[in-house]
């Protein structure tokens, strides 16, 4: 008997133990179910009518857009993240990407129209805003703000699903969350790729081009993508035909679009994810196989060409070391229809460009002396041109006091005259002063006199012995200028 009651108490304690679990779960599902329910507190009718207004690309929104690309494609242009983001919230370009989201979800025909009709548009008007720009900016260098939207990877298709995620969530909500919309705006970057398409545009750069509008499709496909789940998660209401043959027309139509504008979602994924797959494979193989005593290596993943370039720095690496890696390489399943070239320093290893590379390397040399003979040239040039301005200088000075000095002067040249010793074959150079006196008249004596005393001024002033006066006859002077 009394084992008996023991066992019914166990049961007992067990249910209750059971009962108790089952309580804290269904508390702990309620609570989640509160904390993540987002159905509740959505307003379908107002979001559509929202989405709706936003599709809307005409007046202020047209100018809102002009002013914000040329915003953002100053802030590319001056490598300024700060004006960018500015731009990036001013932009009314993520209402008709939502528009064909929702548009195809709700099987809304004419919402789906308007917003690929309105997105080429913008798009358009974009690019042109965007190409004119750097047409017309004198600074054409590609910055790290450009560069990093020519080359989407597969974060960029993380940010934009979860991004588009979050807009049309917020978007859903009564009492839109204002504050996600605009960090929306920020992260999934809209404008700076189109901006970057029409620099390459402007530069007549393809690749620049094809990069970013395959970064701009790219977010807006996914933000596409995302508000049609949420919406078909939210059971948004169908658009409601009297026609039932228009329905499933329009229902077909929108289909048809979606999965057009839609698919290459998948295709974007995939191709990023295998090139990302490629990469983070191809630098772990550096990092496990590629070392060497003294070198520091460098990889670069091409997927085009499917082949591995590593830059080798330091030591030279024997070429046998470099087949041995060449062969781990190619026994790499990933790796099989792949091919991987070495480069050591400054030479090709596994080309021969050998002449080629020491021919430009001497070409390189050679302009370096020619700039250098060049600098020392002008710097030699500029040494003799100040000499010569500041002998003017002084020579101003000179004629100043000689005129002072003797009033019997009418005119005062200088000229040096370099003369060469045939015997000693050496240059000198003698400093030659002409003068002409006012009075033709005068006396020899005096004449002979005032040169001799200027004689040892001008040796006092000029300090140089190499002096010489000449004496030009003021009559001969006259005579030669009505000769001319």
């Amino acid at each position: 008997m009394e084992d008996h009651n023991y066992n019914n108490a166990e049961d007992n304690l067990l249910e209750e133990n059971q009962q108790k679990i089952y309580g804290i779960w269904d508390n702990v599902t309620a609570f989640l179910r509160d904390l993540l329910d987002i159905r509740q507190d959505s307003d379908r009718n107002e979001t559509i009518e929202s989405v709706r207004k936003d599709i809307s690309f005409q007046g202020h929104n047209a100018w809102i857009l002009i002013f914000s690309i040329m915003v953002a494609s100053i802030g590319l242009n001056a490598d300024s993240t700060a004006v960018v983001i500015g731009a990036m919230l001013i932009s009314p370009l993520m209402g008709p990407i939502v528009g064909m989201g929702l548009g195809t979800a709700i099987n809304d025909n004419k919402m789906l129209r308007r917003s690929l009709i309105n997105l080429g548009v913008m798009v358009g008007l974009s690019l042109i805003t965007a190409t004119l720009y750097f047409f017309i900016s004198p600074i054409k260098e590609i910055n790290d703000e450009l560069a990093a939207r020519t080359e989407p990877n597969i974060l960029d298709v993380l940010v934009a699903i979860f991004g588009g995620l979050a807009l049309i969530v917020a978007k859903a909500k009564k009492g839109t969350i204002s504050n996600a919309i605009a960090g929306v705006a920020i992260a999934t970057a809209l404008m700076p790729p189109l901006c970057t398409a029409g620099y390459g545009i402007a530069i007549g750069e393809l690749s620049i081009l094809g990069g970013a509008m395959y970064l701009f499709c790219i977010n807006a496909v996914f933000i596409a993508l995302s508000t049609y789940l949420v919406c078909k998660f939210l059971r948004f209401p169908m658009v409601r035909y009297a026609n039932e043959a228009k329905r499933k027309r329009t229902a077909r139509i929108a289909a048809f679009v979606g999965i057009v504008v839609l698919a290459p979602s998948i295709y974007f994924f995939v191709q990023l994810y295998q090139k990302q797959q490629y990469q983070i494979a191809a630098r772990k193989f550096v990092e496990e196989n590629v070392s060497y005593p003294g070198v520091r290596a460098q990889s670069e993943w091409n997927q085009e060409t499917k082949r591995l370039d590593v830059v080798l720095l330091g030591q030279e690496v024997p070429q046998h070391v470099i087949t041995d890696w060449e062969a781990k390489f190619y026994r790499m399943e990933r790796f099989e229809n792949s091919n991987i070239e070495f480069y050591q320093g400054s030479r090709t290893i596994m080309a021969d460009n050998n002449e080629e590379f020491e021919k430009l390397q001497e070409e390189r040399i050679n302009d370096i002396k020619l700039i250098q003979n060049k600098d020392q040239r002008i710097a030699a040039l500029e040494d003799e041109l100040r000499a010569v301005s500041k002998r003017s200088q002084e020579l101003e000075v000179i004629t100043e006091e000689a005129a002072l000095l003797y009033p019997e002067l009418k005119e005062m040249s200088y000229a040096p005259v370099v003369s060469k010793d045939f015997i000693t074959q050496q240059y000198d150079t003698t400093d030659v002063f002409t003068i002409i006196f006012k009075d033709s008249l005068l006396p020899d004596t005096r004449k002979k006199e005032l040169s001799a005393t200027m004689f040892g001024w001008l040796q006092y002033r000029m300090k140089s012995d190499r002096l010489k006066i000449e004496e030009k006859e003021q009559a001969l002077k006259e005579g030669n200028q009505t000769k001319s």
